[in-house]
């Protein structure tokens, strides 16, 4: 036996189980983050495939008409406001081919005013202008209804030859020698040539945009030599029950011209509208969305001569001539969707993915990355060590060590099952090899304090406590 036991102080050992503490946090901490922001890529991810870009193909006429020229603005507006529509312009020779291209479902909008042709899937969008019917006579001559002007020679004033139809349909007029009465005024023909007793016209019908007449100062002029008398059409009511498309329309005092005032008071006449219209196959979202860019931006839609200067929200009425996409009705009655209907389908998608995400990095922390708690039982080899080494104790000094080494086990156990670090496994058989060598150290200690003096008695001592000690411990060690 060596004279000298080992000596060694709980203070070498350093303490690791908080630090195993501080790393489970760590990772829990990343796992939380990483959940996180996984579960708003997955929300981001699933609201771009849902609002990815989608292009709009707008079927229109001429490059320079007004239906043309309202497609390019609305195409600058929606870039301008980074909205997830495209607008691709598809012009045509006129705008009733343009009609034809959106009947044929090869275009998602199109501009179309009342008198033509409405394609049977057309819906509502907005009534971008309105076109008022002017019946004008020369001079002072008052026309006191329509059925005057027939079998008589009148000019029909518009931009456009599908105006020539609608005129000779208001007046009753059918096909024949009565119809050829009815002409289209010459490219650039004024009133005052119009007029002229050269001509023969005993009216003129002008048909234009609402917008328009109330800027163009030419009325005032021509009716400050005299040269026309604004009438009432007093069938206004008549013809807007017989023929689809047409509305009732009245003219403020002054409308025309303020000096002089024409018309001198309310007058009552009849009307068309053009409206922008789309597919009705178009989702709900898409025509609200596209409705409220319209509305909420009328100012920088309308052209400079006028058109769609007054942008209005399409009529909701069932009996509307065009009725209302219903993604545009619900955007004008109000009835879009609360913060929770709209965005529910990302609710519950961040919410699934929340929860599989966060499963995903529980069970990765829980059978993987997670530093697991150390078993009490674990702890028996370290206290059974120490009884291996008390025979070798020959001096109170060194059986204090051990006596030190044993208590820091003990608190380190203590403190590892308060925080977790050590799991109650095996706590019994730690708890036995405790009490064994605790009592063994105290049974040395007294042993010691006895023999003293008698260096020889205590090697025997020792050397036959030592055959007993194998036999307890190798039992102990048995049991744990």
């Amino acid at each position: 036996m060596s004279a000298e036991g080992p000596t060694s102080s709980p203070e070498l050992t350093p303490p690791r189980r908080p630090k195993v503490i501080k790393t489970n946090q760590q990772q829990v901490l990343l796992y939380v983050v990483l959940t996180l922001l996984l579960s708003l890529a997955t929300v981001w991810a699933g609201r771009a495939m849902l609002h990815n870009s989608e292009t709009l193909t707008f079927a229109v006429g001429a490059p320079n008409s007004d239906e043309a020229l309202f497609a390019a603005k609305l195409a600058t507006v929606l870039k301008n406001n980074a909205s997830r529509f495209r607008i691709k312009i598809v012009n045509n020779a006129d705008n009733a081919k343009a009609l034809a291209q959106f009947d044929r479902k090869q275009a998602d909008l199109a501009v179309l005013r009342t008198d033509a042709k409405v394609p049977l899937r057309a819906r509502t969008i907005a009534i971008l202008e309105h076109d008022l019917v002017l019946l004008l006579g020369p001079g002072n001559r008052k026309i006191k209804s329509l059925a005057e002007l027939k079998k008589k020679k009148v000019a029909v004033l518009a931009a456009g030859d599908s105006s020539l139809a609608f005129v000779r349909s208001i007046l009753d007029i059918p096909d024949g020698p009565d119809a050829a009465k009815i002409q289209m005024a010459p490219p650039g023909a004024t009133l005052d040539k119009l007029f002229a007793p050269a001509n023969g016209f005993a009216a003129v019908i002008a048909i234009v945009h609402a917008s328009k007449a109330v800027r163009d100062k030419g009325y005032e002029q021509v009716a400050r030599r005299g040269g026309f008398t604004l009438n009432a059409i007093d069938e206004a009511k008549a013809l807007a029950r017989r023929i689809p498309g047409i509305s009732g329309e009245t003219l403020t005092a002054g409308t025309l011209s303020a000096s002089p005032e024409i018309p001198d008071d309310d007058l009552d006449t009849i009307g068309l509208e053009w409206l922008l219209v789309t597919q009705s196959k178009m989702s709900a979202s898409t025509a609200g969305e596209l409705a409220r860019t319209v509305y909420e931006n009328k100012s920088a839609l309308g052209l400079d001569n006028g058109f769609a200067s007054r942008i209005e929200p399409a009529s909701v009425e069932k009996d509307a001539f065009v009725m209302a996409h219903q993604g545009a009705a619900d955007y004008i009655n109000d009835d879009t969707k609360s913060f929770m209907d709209k965005y529910s389908d990302m609710m519950y998608l961040g919410a699934a993915a929340l929860s599989v995400i966060g499963s995903i990095f529980a069970a990765i922390y829980a059978k993987i990355t997670r530093i697991a708690p150390e078993k009490a039982s674990e702890l028996s080899t370290a206290i059974l060590c120490i009884g291996e080494r008390i025979e070798h104790a020959h001096s109170l000094d060194q059986l204090e060590c051990l006596q030190d080494e044993l208590e820091g086990i003990l608190r380190g156990a203590v403190i590892g099952l308060r925080d977790g670090t050590i799991s109650t496994d095996g706590l019994d058989t730690f708890k036995l090899g405790y009490e064994f060598v605790r009592d063994d150290i105290g049974m040395r200690r007294d042993y010691l304090k006895r023999h003293a003096g008698d260096p020889e008695q205590a090697a025997r001592d020792a050397a036959s406590r030592h055959d007993d000690t194998n036999v307890v411990v190798v039992k102990t060690a048995q049991s744990a």
